[in-house]
């Protein structure tokens, strides 16, 4: 419905964000969510397998991604990452980091250069964090 209006609404979203933006208040509406149990993998009776995942409002999350956009170019300009920062950078994944990584591991092994690998697994973290903890 939003895309068939976005001629019609888009003006007056704009308006309600930039707003927001420098009130620092957000329609209570667009920070409000229903969160939904997603089955991942498994017996779907340990409640272990399900993924929460918040359905927002649209222009809630249009609004984030303003904001994301912002502090993204925020980021650049400022150089805070490093360049072997691959997550949440644009054109990166942890595809590209497994590459990166991998590319140059191998060129140590092959300079005869001894590497020491560890692998951290965050996977669950999120399942185990107490959720009131995360949104306090």
């Amino acid at each position: 419905m939003l895309w068939e209006l976005a001629d019609v609404i888009a003006e007056t979203l704009s308006i309600i964000i930039e707003r927001s933006w420098r009130t620092k208040e957000v329609p209570e509406d667009w920070r409000t969510a229903s969160v939904t149990p997603i089955f991942k993998k498994g017996k779907n009776e340990d409640p272990g397998n399900y993924r929460l995942v918040s359905l927002a409002s649209v222009p809630g999350k249009m609004m984030e991604q303003v904001i994301l956009e912002v502090i993204i170019k925020q980021v650049e300009e400022k150089k805070v990452m490093r360049r072997s920062q691959h997550r949440s950078t644009k054109g990166k994944s942890c595809l590209t980091n497994l590459i990166a990584f991998y590319d140059g591991k191998t060129g140590w092994v092959d300079e005869g250069i001894a590497a020491d690998v560890v692998y951290l697994g965050f996977s669950k973290t999120f399942d185990i964090v107490p959720h009131n903890i995360l949104i306090d």
